[in-house]
């Protein structure tokens, strides 16, 4: 039968697993399958499985029971391996890099961040700031405009727009850089122009809250800032 494999820690976790069940339906028992320093986390994995909510859940749950107590690498939702042997053969086969992300990670936690501006307020921004956008956008309300003026204001709009946000974005991170470990940016989806997750140790938590907390009100109303966590590091595995 298949393994889905949850977690990898060092031998010397806790591991505490009791109360705490694996994904499926019924949910499944979960055991550890160990080589070495290391010890993967895994339970038979169900057929078909898919993101749903209790699934998604019950792997969140054996993540949170872990690192409450020690470092762990989260594997993210739906890794699977053959059968115990294939998970023995990759901790045995990949021991120092595992070695070396547990050491990457100890002690640490991962906050996800996303900021998106008020559109409204970035294009009067730009309207108030340019004056060869102004005059375009007069000119077209005015109908006296060429027939490429739209074209024109538009590209000119998008590429204030894309280097404003991007220098937002590189002053965010910046500013809340020194309390992070290691950081890694993702592509912004939607309206925000900032997704980037960083990976914070337990003796920073304080000052990256705080500073976070005050830049989004130095920023303003027309930012929101929507901060996510603590979570499991699954960025930084």
């Amino acid at each position: 039968m298949a393994v889905y494999v949850y977690s990898i820690a060092d031998k010397q976790h806790p591991l505490r697993l009791d109360g705490v069940t694996g994904v499926g339906e019924p949910p499944a028992k979960l055991r550890t399958v160990n080589a070495g320093p290391l010890t993967a986390v895994v339970s038979d994995a169900p057929e078909g499985l898919r993101p749903k909510r209790r699934d998604l859940t019950a792997h969140q749950a054996v993540q949170d029971r872990l690192m409450a107590d020690g470092t762990v690498l989260p594997l993210k939702f739906g890794l699977t391996a053959p059968d115990d042997e294939a998970v023995r053969t990759a901790l045995e086969e990949r021991e120092t890099e595992y070695t070396d992300k547990l050491q990457a990670l100890d002690d640490c936690a991962e906050y996800h961040l996303k900021v998106k501006q008020d559109e409204d307020a970035l294009l009067r921004q730009i309207l108030e700031e340019s004056s060869v956008a102004r005059e375009l956008n007069n000119s077209i309300r005015n109908g006296t405009a060429g027939p490429d003026a739209s074209l024109a204001l538009g590209e000119l709009v998008a590429g204030e727009v894309d280097a404003r946000q991007q220098s937002l974005a590189a002053g965010v991170i910046e500013a809340l850089r020194s309390f992070a470990r290691d950081v890694e940016p993702s592509q912004p989806t939607g309206e925000d122009f900032l997704s980037v997750s960083f990976l914070v140790p337990h003796d920073q938590e304080e000052l990256f809250l705080t500073t976070e907390l005050s830049l989004a009100g130095q920023m303003g109303d027309d930012f929101e800032f929507r901060l996510n966590g603590p979570l499991p590091p699954y960025s930084f595995v």
